[in-house]
């Protein structure tokens, strides 16, 4: 087993995901109601076409309607005005034969005049007028004769509300000199009217009703393809994508994909564009596995050259009373390079282990145990800081490779420790979140340094990345820290492989670093992580 990783170069910025997280699942919608069951959700296309459709359904009806009971009004009125026509025909005819004053104008019970017909003789000063019954004539109200008198006699018919009467059609013309107006009822055309009007509305209810039925099945029908090409699509969108070996076998069916139809070219061009993504995702993920093999077997094969100069330094370095300053100056850093490039090689390897998706040897770990031996390492090597334990009251185990659990703890304490000024204290803190069976354990470590610079946020966890110049802590030679920059890595890459997450969070004068593991006692998800081993 390799020593401990040497402190990391930089600090990741003030929060950053939990790393070897993958892309984003969907958003998860709320369960459809029944409306949005049956005409679909909000803002989707059935429902615009739906009610689209039913509202050029809805004005069709009303403009038929309103036309059907237009001409049938216009029907129905233009028989009133012939029987009208004939009814002044008859009362001019009886006003001709005796013109004798009476009490009712002649014509009024002439034969002929049906029952409602009223009949007005006006001669400047007094005005008869009578009205059809079935028991005969009789005298209409006053406010009628008065609504009659005020007729023109421009023989143009019109229809008006005589008072007492009800709805009348009019006719008023000049006779011998008189003013002589004649009218029928308009009850009857009103309740037909009414009467049509009624069942128009019915109708008109009846067939949206119908027509929302018929306009579903069909937009259904119609938007099945589109569906099915969406649901494709948001599968594809649910793969993890980011890293790893990817298999991108969903395409949309051939029966959706005919280029005659609108829907079938987007089929064939999602098709294509698949095929596209799946060839880069492959020459990417062999890149990455030539990428990784490469640093492996370079890493493995460095180990002996890096040995043998050791050795030779070493060697030399024995015999330096016989060297002069300068070379013996040389040879200090050539032991000094040789180690930091032997560091190197060792977290090299431990990651392409790690990339490999090799598990993890593990046995149960009292977590207490290795942040009280780490803290005691960290407390020798930087006697310039504050160092704090906080235990939990009881022992805090998992499942876990004891060595690379340790080396977790080591990276971080290395990491508070150089990228923090004198007199920082670093406070380690172990405990339980949740219960035996399914709790976690939870390890902290925290300092109330600089904080870490929001503009590296980005870069929290990846390989390589060191502190700006302005973060990085000068050593005690004038030097740059000759971390390796993959300290915080190797964290992120041994805590995802136990199954756990680390976290991390930053303000001025405040830095956090959260890890959490499953307990020993959550077998399930440690039986996962150890492949079945016990």
């Amino acid at each position: 087993m390799s020593s401990p990783a040497p402190p990391p170069d930089r600090r990741p910025p003030a929060s950053a995901p939990a790393p070897g997280s993958g892309p984003l699942a969907p958003a998860s919608t709320p369960s459809p109601g029944p409306v949005d069951h049956w005409i679909g959700g909000r803002g989707s296309l059935q429902r615009q076409l739906l009610l689209r459709t039913l509202a050029v359904l809805a004005v069709t009806a009303v403009l038929l309607s309103s036309l059907a009971t237009a001409l049938t009004r216009q029907l129905v009125v233009g028989q009133i005005d012939q029987e009208l026509a004939a009814t002044r025909d008859r009362t001019t005819r009886g006003q001709s034969a005796d013109g004798t004053p009476g009490l009712y104008p002649k014509g009024v019970d002439l034969p002929g005049q049906q029952i409602g017909t009223v009949v007005l003789v006006f001669d400047g000063q007094r005005g008869r007028a009578g009205v059809q019954t079935e028991a005969g004539p009789t005298l209409p109200p006053e406010k009628a004769i008065s609504a009659l008198i005020g007729v023109p006699d421009d023989g143009r018919k019109r229809s008006t509300t005589l008072p007492g009467l009800g709805h009348y059609r009019v006719l008023g013309f000049a006779h011998a000199g008189n003013l002589v107006v004649v009218g029928l009822p308009l009850a009857g055309v009103d309740a037909i009217l009414y009467r049509l009007l009624v069942g128009e509305v019915v109708l008109t209810l009846l067939a949206l009703l119908g027509g929302a039925v018929g306009v579903r099945l069909v937009v259904e029908r119609g938007l099945r393809p589109l569906n099915r090409l969406a649901g494709t699509a948001q599968s594809v969108s649910a793969l993890p994508l980011g890293s790893g070996e990817v298999e991108l076998a969903v395409r949309v069916p051939e029966a959706d994909a005919d280029p005659r139809s609108e829907v079938g070219r987007v089929g064939v061009a999602f098709n294509r564009m698949l095929a596209h993504v799946g060839g880069a995702l492959a020459a990417r993920q062999a890149s990455e596995t030539k990428l990784r093999r490469f640093v492996a077997d370079a890493s493995h094969e460095l180990r002996n050259p890096l040995a043998a100069i050791s050795g030779y330094a070493e060697l030399t370095r024995r015999r330096g009373e016989e060297l002069p300053e300068d070379a013996r100056f040389a040879v200090g850093r050539i032991e000094s390079e040789a180690g930091r490039m032997h560091r190197l090689v060792e977290d090299l390897l431990l990651l392409a282990r790690l990339d490999t998706g090799r598990a993890p040897e593990l046995e149960r770990v009292d977590v207490s145990a290795l942040v009280v031996d780490a803290v005691s390492d960290a407390r020798v090597a930087g006697q310039d800081h504050h160092w704090r334990l906080e235990l939990a009251e009881r022992a805090v185990e998992v499942r876990a490779d004891r060595f690379q659990l340790q080396q977790v703890l080591v990276n971080l304490l290395a990491n508070a420790r150089t990228h923090t000024p004198a007199g920082t204290t670093v406070t380690t803190a172990v405990r339980v979140e949740g219960s035996e069976a399914g709790g976690t354990a939870v390890v902290t470590v925290a300092d109330d340094g600089p904080g870490i610079p929001a503009e590296t946020l980005p870069r929290v966890f990846e390989r390589f990345t060191r502190a700006d110049s302005a973060r990085a802590r000068l050593g005690a030679a004038g030097e740059r820290p000759s971390g390796t920059g993959l300290g915080l890595a190797i964290v992120a890459a041994v805590v995802e492989a136990h199954r756990g997450t680390v976290h991390v969070h930053s303000v001025p004068g405040s830095t956090t670093f959260t890890v959490r593991l499953p307990l020993a006692g959550a077998e399930g998800a440690l039986q996962q992580a150890s492949g079945g081993r016990p």
